[in-house]
């Protein structure tokens, strides 16, 4: 015998994990959880599975669940399966952080990832560096876009006549 989700109706083994799936999804933000959470176990956030699993399967309805009757219903608690091993496998590898004094990282990067990465720092050192023909950090005419035309004008300057063309 399990339990559906008061909130969504997803199915779960036992209270316990109908308690882990309310306090998670409760915890992502989900605000329908949260607030059924806040007004059927007000002490929720400091409750351990066990203690929530008591409070929530009161007001679960019992559902038949004959896939979850088995003692191994599909995980081993001991192990973390899914997005929890990811996650643990993540933080077990040398990350970049390990190379700035030691704080870990996100895992390992893929060659190409780590490649589209070199480039941005590079075009991120370049477009930094001041430019030779003005070091106060002013753009030259190549950099801006405007091309100089044949009569010595630059093209931002081919709007309309000049004042001295107009004499004005």
């Amino acid at each position: 015998m399990g339990y559906a989700c008061p909130v969504c109706d997803v199915e779960q083994a036992d209270a316990e994990h109908l308690a882990n799936h309310l306090a998670i999804t409760a915890s992502l933000g989900r605000e329908d959880h949260r607030a059924w959470l806040e007004e059927h176990a007000p002490d929720w956030s400091d409750c351990s599975p066990e203690e929530l699993g008591e409070i929530v399967g009161q007001y679960a309805p019992d559902i038949d669940t004959p896939e979850f009757e088995s003692p191994s219903h599909g995980h081993d608690h001991g192990r973390p399966g899914g997005l929890e091993e990811g996650l643990a496998r993540q933080s077990r590898q040398p990350g970049r952080g390990d190379q700035l004094g030691g704080r870990s990282g996100r895992g390992g990067m893929s060659a190409e990832a780590e490649s589209a990465l070199e480039e941005a720092r590079e075009l991120t050192r370049q477009m930094q560096e001041p430019t030779e023909a003005g070091e106060g950090g002013e753009a030259s005419d190549d950099e801006t876009g405007a091309a100089e035309t044949t009569d010595g004008d630059t093209a931002a300057d081919d709007d309309g006549p000049s004042e001295r063309e107009t004499g004005n």
